[in-house]
């Protein structure tokens, strides 16, 4: 695989971003609207998929991006290279308060599973993919968690988190449940799954949701307290909608539609 070893800091507690220095030739991809700044001499290009296949033909890099569009993500993504000598420098940053995890694959099989919209930038080499569920339960009522990206190769990849982090490492058998949105990403040996809440209360009333993921390990699993989608509900059950009332307001069952997708109150 022979991903571009770069060097890398990260600056900032709550508004994070990431340095990378590159040597000459060296180059990193990123997901449009991640680039924060850069030296002058490093060189931009958009590429169909993620450049992990130079020498794959055409057919195959549209093949390869369009199952981009299945994860929300464009076909395209922008290939950052430093073609002159002498070190420069490029920094992508978080897009809303969080923490920017660096994931260094060799440490976990050169895969490493994450949410669709957490990965932030990766060494050039590094694959970008889409991790499929395997079973029908995630699919349905997976919401978030059930089309996931995978990262593979043998170079850094730093995907981003909400709010604050948390890494758990899961023996062998033992089982976390979390919210799906909660998820930031896994290592591949985790088994991932949909559990009911269970409890008429808890179905109608926990204002929870109706499902948890649940991880088993052995492996280890990161965790973000503020997923975006939960952000954005927040924000946009206290913009007025309308005349100046809050969306919901004037019916006892308000948002009882979003009740699947968990994290919704009454």
């Amino acid at each position: 695989m022979n991903a571009h070893e770069i060097d890398y800091q990260i600056f900032g507690e709550e508004m994070q971003y990431v340095e990378l220095e590159l040597d000459p030739h060296e180059a990193v991809i990123a997901e449009a609207g991640n680039f924060m700044m850069m030296d002058d001499g490093i060189r931009m290009d958009t590429i169909f998929g993620d450049g992990s296949k130079e020498n794959e033909g055409f057919l195959g890099k549209v093949l390869g991006a369009g199952k981009r569009l299945l994860t929300g993500e464009s076909l395209f993504m922008t290939i950052f290279s430093n073609e002159i000598q002498g070190k420069k420098r490029i920094s992508f940053a978080s897009p809303y308060p969080g923490k920017i995890i660096p994931i260094d694959l060799t440490r976990y099989g050169n895969k490493f599973i994450c949410q669709k919209d957490a990965f932030l930038c990766a060494a050039k080499g590094v694959s970008v993919g889409i991790e499929f569920s395997k079973k029908l339960g995630r699919g349905f009522f997976g919401g978030e968690g059930f089309i996931m990206q995978k990262l593979e190769g043998d170079g850094m990849a730093f995907v981003h988190a909400g709010g604050t982090m948390a890494r758990k490492e899961l023996s062998a058998g033992e089982k976390l449940k979390i919210d799906t949105g909660c998820i930031i990403g896994f290592t591949q040996d985790i088994n991932y799954d949909i559990e009911f809440v269970g409890g008429i209360k808890n179905t109608f009333f926990g204002g929870e949701g109706l499902f948890f993921a649940t991880l088993t390990g052995p492996g280890t699993v990161y965790v973000q307290s503020l997923p975006f989608s939960r952000l954005a509900n927040r924000i946009w059950q206290a913009a007025p909608q309308g005349g100046g009332k809050d969306k919901g307001e004037g019916s006892i069952l308000g948002g009882i539609g979003d009740v699947i997708s968990g994290d919704r109150r009454f």
